[in-house]
């Protein structure tokens, strides 16, 4: 009578977990590169070995426990030091690994192949986002995590790509040789997209190397695999291929941009623009520390709202977004944010949250600080 409450129990929890489970594969994707079809070439050869091998292993072994069973009057061989079983166990796996080794040499080999890129991108890692710089072409920018607040903090439904979308795709053009320069800014990131096969360490003062060559125009996501800090997982990648026509399209609006953005510094502002667009610049590089409203989570992260810092003197408040202060979490914007960001993000939370300093740091504030440190 005691069984009975069991086996309901145990039916009622496969019911409720069998509906919770995730959605799951069986295998790898093949990938989008040739690197990544040979790697998927590589596993599928090596797992196909391995069920060879597990099929005559056990099944000899059955085979053997069922005919040779002692019931039926079997008695078991007496032998010691057989040279030809010792020649056959050495003989066989040296085979195998000989054919695992010839396809994974050749992969390997292709895979730190760097030579004869045709488009070199440096990328950084930072907490928590990622840096591009493509060399030779003045353009670089921040690719910051999209995803909104209030999907993260379940306010609204998900996204189909929740958590891995950003605000600046890194974009590529197909059928080129593009290699990767990785490194990082403060700790150790891993930048990893799983369609190209490549995953490599960002490693503050070393420079790894790697390399993709697309085939088809399509977006590719990826995330950091480092455990890089609170926010590891906010840090997501977007890959963007395009044809050689339009990548050449979209790197010349982004010179144009780059250009636009260097002329904006001697532009003449007025408080009410910069507080606008320091409100976006906040939202997308504060937030996620110092909350949508400057509420903070001390003691970790500080209010900045009535702080002594955003209501203080202008040239401690730029000193400290710009220069981050050591031994804390606040990192130096100086290096990652334009002279018009990090004046417009001090200007508007001066005047947010009921600071009202009624005041204004301008980008040629910022840009005199940045000549006086260099």
């Amino acid at each position: 009578m005691m069984q009975r409450p069991r086996i309901w129990v145990g039916l009622l929890l496969w019911a409720v977990f069998s509906q919770a489970q995730a959605a799951w594969t069986v295998n790898m994707a093949p990938g989008a590169t040739e690197v990544s079809r040979a790697v998927f070439d590589l596993h599928m050869i090596t797992f196909w070995i391995c069920v060879v091998i597990g099929v005559v292993v056990f099944g000899a072994m059955f085979w053997s426990m069922l005919i040779h069973r002692r019931s039926t009057g079997q008695q078991p061989a007496h032998f010691h030091e057989s040279t030809t079983v010792e020649i056959l166990w050495t003989l066989i796996p040296l085979v195998i690994l000989v054919v695992i080794a010839i396809p994974a040499t050749k992969t390997l080999i292709d895979i730190y192949d760097t030579t004869e890129s045709e488009l070199d991108i440096q990328v950084t890692g930072y907490q928590w986002k990622w840096h591009y710089k493509y060399l030779g072409q003045e353009v670089e920018f921040f690719s910051n995590l999209a995803t909104p607040q209030s999907q993260i903090q379940n306010q609204e439904p998900k996204s189909e790509n929740y958590l891995l979308e950003v605000d600046n795709p890194l974009v590529v053009p197909i059928g080129t040789k593009v290699r990767f320069l990785i490194t990082g800014a403060d700790v150790i990131h891993s930048w990893w997209v799983p369609a190209f096969a490549v995953k490599k360490d960002a490693i503050p003062g070393f420079v790894n190397e790697s390399w993709t060559r697309i085939d088809k125009p399509g977006i590719y996501r990826g995330q950091c695999t480092e455990l890089c800090g609170k926010d590891h997982g906010f840090m997501p990648i977007v890959v963007e291929a395009k044809s050689k026509e339009d990548f050449a399209k979209w790197l010349a609006v982004r010179k144009d941009e780059a250009l636009q953005l260097k002329e904006l510094t001697s532009k003449e502002w007025t408080r009410e623009e910069l507080i606008a667009r320091g409100e976006k610049t906040y939202q997308t590089t504060c937030a996620a520390c110092h909350q949508a409203e400057g509420q903070g989570m001390p003691p970790m992260f500080p209010a900045l709202k009535g702080s002594k810092i955003a209501t203080g003197p202008q040239k401690e408040h730029l000193d400290m977004v710009f220069n981050g202060k050591p031994g804390t979490a606040m990192a130096a914007f100086g290096k990652q944010l334009s002279e018009v960001d990090i004046a417009a993000v001090i200007t508007y939370e001066r005047n947010a949250w009921g600071n009202a300093m009624n005041d204004m740091v301008t980008p040629k504030d910022v840009l005199a600080l940045k000549q006086a440190q260099e």
